[in-house]
């Protein structure tokens, strides 16, 4: 993996400070996703996280909360979250670094690699603002695209990324080295990634559970991403 520049400053979305509430699940999608009930100051921008607890839950991890789209009185989240409708939530955030596209990107790829692609819904919207075109590669079905979005499967991967003007990834921390063998050590594609770790603390501890190593320099997901530039 090679660390690229941003050509122009990029395009960054709705970043607010950290926030402590509350939030409720008011409904579970066919696919998942979950439409939640919260402030707007506890929003996270696509890329960032929440750190959230089932009131009352015995469990002593909190989760983390994913934007996928937007929704009224709240967002979408991302699936892979435990709770049932009616859950009332502690939340704290919005935590972390999340996507920013450069302001110049015409040619917009969205690649979820190992796993749902609803974490990089929420680029969709802003790359259209900007009047690029998006494809998204992924082996995983969303449903609901706007339909000016071409989906591809992650074998046409080689071929997207000689398309492309810029490029976000999605991928578990297990995963990376793949990754990195798939797109080689020259590729010169301005691109960000997000990493998927557990992150008990929340960037509180520094207890270095979601530490990964990027070019040779240890990281911590929670607080330096999780979105990084590549």
């Amino acid at each position: 993996m090679i660390i690229t520049r941003l050509p122009q400053p990029p395009l960054r979305v709705n970043i607010s400070p950290m926030k402590n509430g509350q939030a409720q699940v008011a409904e579970i999608f066919l696919d998942s996703r979950m439409r939640l009930v919260c402030p707007p100051e506890l929003i996270p921008a696509p890329g960032q996280y929440l750190l959230a607890h089932a009131s009352f839950s015995d469990d002593p991890l909190a989760d983390p909360v994913f934007f996928s789209d937007s929704a009224p009185e709240g967002f979408v989240a991302a699936p892979g979250l435990p709770w049932t409708p009616g859950t009332k939530l502690n939340l704290r955030g919005p935590l972390g670094h999340g996507f920013a596209i450069p302001a110049s990107a015409r040619k917009v790829a969205l690649i979820a690699f190992d796993d749902s692609p609803e974490r990089m819904r929420g680029l969709i919207p802003i790359a259209f603002k900007l009047g690029a075109e998006v494809v998204l590669v992924s082996d995983v079905a969303a449903q609901d695209l706007p339909e000016a979005v071409e989906v591809q499967p992650l074998q046409a991967l080689d071929e997207i990324i000689q398309w492309a003007d810029f490029a976000a990834f999605d991928v578990a921390r297990e995963n990376l080295p793949r990754l990195a063998k798939k797109l080689g050590t020259g590729n010169q594609l301005p691109a960000q990634i997000l990493i998927r770790a557990p992150m008990p603390c929340g960037a509180v501890a520094e207890c270095g559970v979601c530490a990964v190593n990027i070019h040779n320099e240890w990281k911590l997901i929670c607080k330096d991403g999780p979105v990084f530039e590549f």
